[in-house]
């Protein structure tokens, strides 16, 4: 096996081949490489009807590269596409240096970014999955099972004892996640007793997620201009102008043909969108192809279950594009659909808390209660459901007190018997 140079600034190729369908961005592919440490010297590209079944390339590509290698003296060659094991091996003998296709580069990127201990095991269950189709590369150096007498090897070959010591290590990750999993919905089922909606920001990658989310909760997570810059969930509480709590999760950005082992490993930390009361949905709105990541999006969405929950669209980094100012876009009924603003300068942030209180009032009204002595049991309920606008103490020890409920709390008025003011 090729290993892959500890330090950083590793010079690669980069393959970029056009297909008549599903086709890659190869500037994400740029971005894709410099996010992971690489330094692009030389870009291969070419159409092609369909991959070749050993090299993914044809042979004159390969002679191609070859010489691309040596010209720019590059250590690894990085492809914009996903390659079999085979022809991932292949291809490594071939060109004697580091291959990585699209899915093991992303997979990189993501071993970086990892901070918290639920995100490395996620990371390392999604790397061993891929990794466990690919085996037999690395191994072709050791000894192998031989027959005749004095030459049987071991009952096991260091083949299987690696396949074996992996799918032990998968089954304990996948127990820890478990664990972590049901403390999540342990964590879930007491944010929805209390009755705190809870918003996902999800998006394509370095759409600007974190950076809205830093201006909504004044956290401190880390933000670049960069894929991936945040893996790691982080849950934090924000306040309307009228009271009203909030939770808002930062989720992993999204990007094209996402791995199915990130999204299989994730699987609990999407959780949170799932179960969210709304999605914002970021969107680059500088993207020339914004229309496209939308999809793209909305794609990973439906995978995970999250397809349902209602969207509230962030076009976000307005301050790139001429002429447009922050506003918001509703629908015939005054729902909000689209807030436009510039996370990064700030403009537009009122908008976007004023399209949150919209969204959230539409369910409320104002009552004017009279609480007994006896009722204060009914006041801490009240305190903890619904916002209190006015209160007053009265010499008898009621109290007269004006609150703004959800109507699906209206029950609650009935059930003590609560008396409304005149």
């Amino acid at each position: 096996m090729f290993e892959r140079p500890q330090t950083g600034g590793e010079r690669a190729i980069l393959v970029h081949l056009t297909f008549q369908a599903d086709q890659e961005d190869l500037q994400e592919l740029k971005e894709l490489a410099k996010s992971a440490g690489a330094d692009p010297v030389h870009v291969v590209t070419g159409n092609k009807h369909r991959p070749d079944p050993k090299y993914f390339v044809g042979k004159g590509k390969l002679e191609e590269l070859k010489l691309a290698l040596a010209e720019h003296q590059a250590d690894s060659v990085l492809f914009n596409h996903p390659l079999s094991p085979s022809q991932e091996r292949n291809l490594e003998q071939a060109l004697e240096v580091r291959v990585v296709d699209r899915n093991g580069l992303i997979l990189d990127i993501f071993a970086q970014r990892a901070q918290t201990f639920e995100g490395k095991l996620q990371v390392e269950l999604a790397q061993l999955k891929h990794l466990s189709t690919r085996l037999i590369r690395g191994w072709t150096h050791l000894e192998r099972q031989k027959g005749g007498i004095g030459m049987r090897g071991p009952g096991e070959t260091q083949l299987e004892t690696d396949r074996r010591l992996i799918g032990v290590r998968i089954d304990l990750i996948q127990r820890r996640l478990e664990k972590v999993a049901k403390q999540r919905h342990q964590s879930r089922s007491q944010r929805k007793k209390a009755e705190v909606p809870s918003l996902s920001l999800v998006g394509y990658t370095n759409a600007g997620k974190s950076t809205l989310f830093n201006q909504l909760t004044g956290a401190a997570v880390y933000a670049a201009d960069q894929l991936f810059a945040t893996l790691d969930p982080t849950l934090r509480n924000c306040s309307l102008a009228d009271g009203t709590e909030l939770v808002l999760a930062d989720t992993v950005g999204f990007i094209r043909h996402l791995p199915h082992e990130l999204v299989a490993a994730f699987r609990s930390t999407l959780q949170e969108a799932s179960e969210s009361d709304l999605l914002l949905h970021i969107i680059d709105a500088s993207a020339q192809d914004r229309e496209e990541k939308i999809a793209q999006v909305n794609q990973v969405l439906k995978d995970i279950g999250a397809e349902k929950v209602p969207q509230l669209q962030i076009f976000n980094k307005i301050d790139l594009l001429d002429n447009v100012t922050p506003h918001i876009d509703c629908d015939e009924q005054g729902k909000p659909q689209r807030v436009w603003l510039s996370a990064q300068t700030g403009a537009g942030a009122e908008l976007l808390y004023q399209a949150l209180a919209t969204l959230f009032h539409s369910t409320k009204v104002v009552k004017n209660c009279h609480l007994l002595v006896s009722q204060a049991d009914i006041y801490v309920k009240l305190f903890r459901l619904a916002h209190i606008l006015s209160e007053q103490l009265n010499d008898d020890g009621s109290k007269d007190v004006c609150i703004e409920i959800d109507k699906k709390h209206l029950g609650l008025l009935k059930t003590v018997q609560l008396r409304e003011t005149v």
